[in-house]
């Protein structure tokens, strides 16, 4: 990933690759930290996501007008691992990490093992950015593909003989996977006795065929289309290996936050639904854990 401020004209294309959709990410995460009544402080937030975080926010009307989205994804993750941690998890591993900053920014236990895998450009470009800063737990960064099957394998085999219970984390990764490569991931995951949590986003087809058509052409171009909303809703994930256990709609947690425009608070008046969506354009956070 190159520096954020680099001149895109080069490329031609704001978003280059799946990496740069986390400068458009933090672009949210660092407006709703300057909120008065932020639900949520990234102060590492702006800088990560730079001039070129903002050109690509800009350029994207749709994310400008479902940013309540963004924000209520981040405040559903941060909360289900802050309630994981409390509740005996020791590691925490961060696929896809992107430019999160959890653990500069969240209340951990130092000596919580975070673990971040993502593509080496990316790794290099936040650690260029972070350097000064101090993370509150034990940090540690792996540069990996994870499409490279045998070498996530080996990696999740290492952590697992480190884990006494580790909790598995997947923010804005499976939406860019085919339904064979998420159990895939799913049944990898599950091989592992100590990885006892998993918390992910999802989307409805619904909101996938919503996203196509609003963002598709950006991502294709970048060469990752959003691929992933199961029929089956949260249920898909029993199927590689991993029950759901707690689902928290984006929709109505961000009515319950006040981030929703008049519109907007009027379909979250629907009643809640966690199960099949169908065409629905749901979207949401879902806990899927095993004994």
């Amino acid at each position: 990933m190159a520096d954020s401020t680099e001149n895109t004209a080069s490329s031609g294309l704001l978003i280059r690759n799946i990496s740069d959709t986390a400068l458009w990410v933090a672009v949210y995460r660092a407006r709703e930290s300057e909120s008065p009544d932020a639900i949520f402080r990234d102060p590492l937030a702006k800088r990560l996501a730079g001039e070129r975080g903002e050109q690509i926010a800009k350029s994207i009307e749709f994310g400008e007008r479902n940013a309540w989205s963004f924000l209520a994804r981040t405040y559903c993750f941060d909360r289900i691992i802050g309630e994981q941690v409390a509740q005996g998890t020791e590691m925490v591993i961060n696929l896809a990490a992107g430019l999160d900053t959890r653990p500069y920014r969240m209340a951990l236990p130092a000596s919580l093992q975070w673990i971040e895998v993502d593509l080496p450009p990316m790794l290099a470009y936040k650690q260029k950015i972070l350097t000064g800063e101090t993370p509150v737990c034990e940090l540690e960064r792996v540069s990996m593909d994870l499409a490279d099957v045998s070498a996530r394998r080996q990696l999740f085999a290492d952590l697992g003989r480190r884990a006494k219970k580790a909790l598995v984390v997947t923010e804005g990764l499976i939406i860019y996977l085919t339904r064979d490569e998420v159990c895939a991931l799913g049944h990898d995951l599950a091989a592992q006795p100590r990885f006892k949590g998993w918390v992910t986003d999802l989307a409805s087809p619904g909101l996938l065929r919503m996203l196509q058509k609003n963002v598709g052409e950006a991502l294709t171009q970048a060469g990752s289309p959003p691929k992933f909303g199961p029929e089956e809703g949260p249920g898909f994930f029993a199927n590689c290996g991993w029950p759901s256990v707690e689902v928290h709609s984006l929709l109505k947690t961000a009515a319950r936050l006040k981030r929703l425009s008049f519109m907007m608070r009027l379909a979250a008046l629907l009643p809640e639904s966690n199960g099949r969506q169908g065409s629905r354009p749901w979207g949401g956070v879902c806990r899927l854990a095993r004994k």
